[in-house]
């Protein structure tokens, strides 16, 4: 089962930020370099955008973990 990822109102939310915020990465830094190294999946496709937006509606998937983000 995934877990979820509130907006709590927010249009989006960068996807090296959710990486911190949900506690995947312990910095910024180290978010941006798996996102770089191409180990994160959004929608099951490999993003390398580290500053993509990432709407509602949207499953991040990272070593063996995934979050669906919700409005």
């Amino acid at each position: 089962m995934s877990e979820q990822f509130s907006l709590e109102g927010h249009a989006f939310i960068p996807l090296h930020n959710l990486l911190k915020v949900i506690g995947w990465c312990d910095s910024g830094a180290m978010a941006k370099a798996v996102i770089e190294d191409g180990m994160v999946l959004v929608n099951g496709e490999v993003e390398l955008r580290k500053r993509c937006k990432i709407v509602a509606g949207q499953r991040v998937s990272f070593n063996g973990q995934d979050v669906v983000v919700t409005e």
